[in-house]
């Protein structure tokens, strides 16, 4: 159930993402940015909160909401393959390069990032 939850809640928070980008910027790309920065605030999230239960700060049930639900909910690798998939279709070889470049590396930046910044203090 938990996950079920935290699923359809990373999904609704997914998908207001999507509208916020692409209702109030003049971005051409606005659903890879929105994609991008679901993915890196999900890496953000499952960081903060592994961090927690591996501590014993957090309940261990908060890693089916959380993790499980919420995250797989909120992140989405398929979107993203195909919206680079897209891009190359449309002939924008180097942007697609670069939205995968620079997504996984952002992401594991802010896993990396957020890792050594709450080590130290546990």
């Amino acid at each position: 159930m938990l996950v079920f939850l935290g699923g359809g809640l990373g999904s609704v928070s997914r998908y207001g993402i999507s509208l916020l980008f692409l209702k109030n910027t003049n971005l051409a790309y606005g659903a890879t940015v929105a994609t991008f920065t679901s993915n890196l605030l999900s890496c953000l999230l499952l960081m903060l909160v592994w961090l927690g239960l591996d501590s014993g700060r957090l309940d261990p049930q908060l890693k089916f909401l959380l993790l499980v639900g919420f995250c797989g909910g909120f992140s989405t690798f398929s979107t993203f393959s195909f919206e680079t998939f897209q891009l190359l279709r449309q002939g924008l070889f180097w942007v697609a390069i670069f939205n995968v470049l620079i997504s996984v590396l952002a992401c594991l930046a802010v896993l990396w990032l957020v890792f050594k910044t709450q080590s130290s203090t546990i």
